[in-house]
């Protein structure tokens, strides 16, 4: 049985999909040891704004705004460190093939305001960055936020990775300035 559509069948069925590319705003509230986050992001460009609204702080519960590439795919609150203060933690993909991920992430500070924490660049790490092209994503497991992403050969193109999956551990650890993510360990797997 043949099934011929009209133009006007086929321009309804164009005009209800959702345009290429597009996505949903994401809005999510996360609680913790009695403190509350929202967060907030249109996801309608190649750059973002992503807003940060915390309650339940003692001194500071300003929202906090930043920029972020690409668009935000996910959230979790944890206490990674176990010192009673929960840390929100952000996940964005970037727009474009290679889909690279990124983390933007806060600590709250003895409950009274909250602070950034930093990640390290995987360029910038030569064992835990080779054949990095992007694809990652993050969670958190116990006690750790993971990274995983396939690992690219040489002469793989952007679609066909052949290294098979790298998964870095990182722990949260204070840093001079701010709280920073540093490697824990890492799993290959083929």
């Amino acid at each position: 049985m043949k099934t011929t559509l009209t133009f006007t069948a086929i321009l309804m069925l164009l005009l209800s999909a959702s345009p290429a590319g597009a996505q949903e705003a994401f809005e999510r509230t996360l609680t913790l040891q009695g403190m509350t986050f929202r967060l907030q992001c249109d996801n309608t460009a190649t750059l973002n704004s992503l807003t940060l609204t915390p309650s339940g702080l003692e001194i500071d519960n300003s929202p906090v705004t930043l920029e972020v590439d690409g668009i935000v795919t996910g959230a979790e609150i944890a206490d990674l460190n176990a010192d009673g203060y929960p840390e929100v933690y952000v996940y964005v993909t970037s727009a474009g093939s290679g889909s690279y991920g990124s983390l933007a992430a806060w600590s709250a500070n003895n409950r009274k305001s909250i602070s950034m924490i930093h990640l390290p660049d995987l360029a910038e790490d030569p064992e835990h960055g080779q054949g990095y092209m992007g694809h990652d994503k993050f969670t958190i497991a116990e006690q750790y936020v993971v990274r995983s992403f396939p690992v690219y050969r040489e002469d793989d193109a952007n679609a066909a990775p052949s290294g098979g999956t790298r998964q870095i551990q990182y722990r949260l650890e204070p840093g001079e300035a701010t709280w920073q993510l540093v490697v824990s360990g890492s799993l290959e797997f083929e």
